[in-house]
């Protein structure tokens, strides 16, 4: 007779008690926040807030974090810079459209600067109008082989166009067919963009989903993006799906900020609001591990 420990021992059971297993979550600030400020008083804001991760944003008072056309030793200085704060950097954005005609080029130098920096994801997206949809799944099929033998993963987020939805990127990741191509999801910009619904949207494409880039919206009473925790939609449902996938995945703060109101003009402000997502986040994060629920789409 088998035993239960021999039973449990078996290939299939193996894999089914890995994917089981809780997701490690990081909680990340994206620089993007403190664009107004320096990218030195961001790092330290990020650092003061409570975060240990960070993900680069795209410019500081206009000033790139890391241009295109920079060596990859630049990227590894920032990240040392970075880890000497108590930061681990997690994801950098790409700056450049995936329907772009130098789109490949461009997101090769991006994958050499993320794979010097240690970075593991990095971040793009298309245009917020349809078209050329087979440029866009023509050029992740060049930036695919590359991530992989860098030891990088590109992740697309919803942003209108093509990749409106989470369905729409899953479709874009079905035809590109590459595991070095994933999904950041970003359920603002569904909400946003294409007025959908996150909750049920997310369940078309979870399985598929490497990252957050955290952003809230509010319709009402004004249409506007927001903080977590400030707009209209159930983190506790929306992170739910990935709760027990055993990989780590980031949960990158894009807009902290609170809607309808003026944004600070003050760093310090703005330290207050990253902090207040941060706890919100650890809150959510807290609950659905602590429910222990196997995510079950048909529920």
């Amino acid at each position: 007779m088998m035993t239960r420990r021999q039973f449990l021992a078996t290939p299939a059971l193996a894999a089914t008690a890995a994917v089981a297993q809780p997701t490690r979550f990081q909680l990340a600030c994206m620089t993007l926040p403190y664009s107004q400020f320096t990218l030195e008083r961001s790092l330290a804001g990020i650092v003061s807030a409570g975060y240990r991760f960070v993900a680069w944003g795209t410019a500081h008072k206009g000033v790139p974090v890391l241009a295109i056309e920079a060596p990859p030793a630049d990227a590894k200085r920032l990240a040392a810079r970075c880890r000497d704060m108590g930061l681990e950097p997690v994801m950098m954005f790409s700056n450049v459209h995936l329907e772009a005609k130098d789109a490949p080029s461009a997101h090769a130098r991006r994958i050499e600067q993320a794979a010097a920096a240690g970075i593991p994801f990095l971040l793009t997206f298309g245009k917020t109008s349809p078209g050329e949809y087979e440029s866009v799944v023509a050029n992740l099929k060049d930036m695919g082989p590359r991530a992989r033998a860098a030891g990088v993963t590109v992740v697309i987020k919803q942003h209108g166009g093509n990749s409106g939805t989470g369905k729409a990127c899953a479709r874009i990741l079905a035809e590109t067919a590459d595991e070095g191509i994933k999904i950041c999801y970003d359920a603002g910009n569904v909400l946003d963009y294409e007025n959908a619904d996150p909750i049920a949207d997310i369940q078309t494409c979870y399985r598929d989903i490497r990252a957050f880039a955290i952003k809230d919206h509010r319709n009402t009473p004004k249409d506007q993006d927001c903080g977590p925790g400030f707009g209209e939609i159930d983190h506790y449902k929306l992170l739910l799906p990935v709760a027990r996938t055993g990989l780590t995945i980031p949960l990158a703060c894009e807009n902290i900020f609170e809607p309808v109101v003026p944004r600070p003009q003050t760093p310090e402000g703005v330290d207050a609001l990253a902090r207040r997502a941060r706890e919100f986040l650890e809150t959510v994060v807290g609950g659905i591990q602590h429910a222990g629920v196997q995510h079950d789409p048909a529920r």
